[in-house]
């Protein structure tokens, strides 16, 4: 296929979740034809899995200017900018009004089993650059199809890949057996039925996020209406200052009242901490299920176990595309530095754009949450500045992919969500509490996870 024939074909965004559908936007804006291939129902599906939690930022701080240019002339009406949606409403005010408008670019029920040059398998040199790629798409009615397209931009997020249990990276020795009393998502306790499975029983947390503080101020808000409810947080670290968080000194205050909730969950006696555990197995006992740590240690039985130790890239549809990741993350390599856990924090990393994100398969970005491989210090506005970046690189705008739009506070919220409401009520020490929280990619933020915003977590 010659060049001028190559250009008129779609760029196809995988997800569309927050990150997917501003990567339309701004390749919309510039004149080139997006194809967004969802594979869920509707517009963020991975969020609307995470409906009922509050993001920790405001509405200000979550909606993309170029997805905001497109929506402006519809009549669409802007949410306030200092209050902070819950995932629902992020999905039915912004992201669902945003597909909309890109109607027929937005395909549903769209799964991708595989991306690859047409043609060529990933050994294949002769003739490379000059084949559009080939996306396989497996439809919600079974059958298959392929698209090709000039360029392919990944923001299918890590929501559909949560880590396991083993602390070796593994499932665990019983994990798979055991499933059925083992979730990876913080369970939604406003559902009656989820609220009846955990009352009164004990409930083993793993990890150290602020997933895992959401499910500690949870349970410990069920222990007190139901007795008998209590929480084991595993940790495979020990409890230092910092285990909570910033605390009442966090800039962001939303944030820093949950690690506050999780420390009153244990200082109440409503959770009790299970220090220095790896888990390597899980055995059931009677009615219960046992963790087993790496160097024998037991815990004590348990009921059921909540697994919020971060989350993964599937990079499975990829394998015919030539990738550069680095070997620890699983992230662009000239991202991973960047990003680095160990030494950054969400708002010490530096925006950045389309070179970073470039791989030795030209034209081919994994961006949002995805980018990021096991790194759980994304920021949703960090994923809108990479997309506006590579869309400006496809335009052959090499100064524009080349610029810095966006400065990050020091202090970003790195995935997750938070138990809080409004800003007031966070301030008067209510924090929340009307409506439970449940991770997923956050905000300024997020998720992009299963579209962009998935669920955070982090490690222990």
């Amino acid at each position: 296929m010659n060049a001028s024939a190559a250009e008129q074909l779609p760029v196809v965004v995988v997800g569309a979740g927050p990150v997917g559908l501003a990567a339309a936007a701004h390749l919309a804006g510039r004149g080139i034809e997006p194809l967004v291939l969802e594979a869920g129902p509707s517009a963020g599906t991975a969020v609307r899995a995470w409906s009922h939690v509050r993001l920790f930022s405001p509405w200000a701080e979550v909606i993309d200017p170029a997805a905001e240019k497109l929506l402006a002339p519809t009549g669409w009406t802007r949410p306030e900018a200092a209050a902070y949606p819950s995932g629902g409403e992020w999905a039915e005010r912004y992201l669902q009004p945003l597909a909309d408008v890109l109607g027929g670019r937005v395909r549903y029920g769209a799964r991708v089993t595989g991306v690859a040059r047409a043609g060529r398998d990933r050994i294949v040199d002769s003739g490379r650059t000059e084949q559009p790629f080939t996306v396989h798409v497996e439809h919600a009615d079974g059958s298959e199809g392929r698209v090709l397209a000039r360029a392919v931009i990944d923001a299918s997020g890590t929501w559909s890949t949560p880590n396991p249990l083993g602390a070796d990276g593994l499932p665990a020795l019983g994990e798979r057996t055991a499933n059925d009393r083992i979730t990876y998502r913080v369970p939604d306790l406003t559902d009656p039925a989820v609220r009846e499975r955990f009352a009164g029983g004990r409930t083993a947390v793993v990890g150290t996020g602020a997933s895992a503080f959401t499910a500690l101020a949870l349970l410990a808000d069920l222990a007190r209406e139901e007795p008998g409810t209590h929480a084991v947080w595993v940790l495979r670290r020990g409890i230092t200052g910092s285990t909570y968080g910033g605390g009442e000194a966090d800039e962001l205050p939303a944030r820093g009242a949950l690690g506050l909730r999780a420390r009153k969950a244990v200082d109440d006696g409503h959770a009790s901490a299970l220090t220095g555990f790896r888990t390597a197995a899980v055995e059931t006992e009677g009615d219960h299920l046992v963790l087993v740590s790496e160097d024998g240690h037991r815990s004590g039985p348990v009921d059921r176990v909540v697994v919020l130790t971060g989350l993964r890239p599937d990079l499975s549809f990829l394998s015919e595309v030539r990738l550069g990741l680095d070997e620890r993350l699983q992230a662009p390599t000239a991202l991973a530095p960047l990003i680095d856990p160990n030494q950054h924090s969400c708002g010490t990393v530096y925006p950045h754009g389309a070179a970073e994100l470039a791989h030795p398969e030209k034209d081919v970005y994994l961006v949002g949450m995805k980018s990021y491989g096991r790194a759980p210090t994304f920021l949703a506005m960090t994923g809108y500045e990479q997309v506006r970046s590579v869309a400006a690189a496809l335009d052959g705008d090499t100064e524009a992919a080349a610029r810095v739009e966006l400065t990050l506070p020091e202090t970003g919220v790195c995935g997750g969500a938070g138990l809080f409401d409004e800003p007031d009520a966070a301030q008067d020490g209510g924090g929340c509490c009307s409506v439970p929280a449940a991770p997923q990619l956050i905000t300024l933020g997020t998720a992009d996870s299963g579209s962009s915003c998935s669920t955070t977590g982090g490690g222990c």
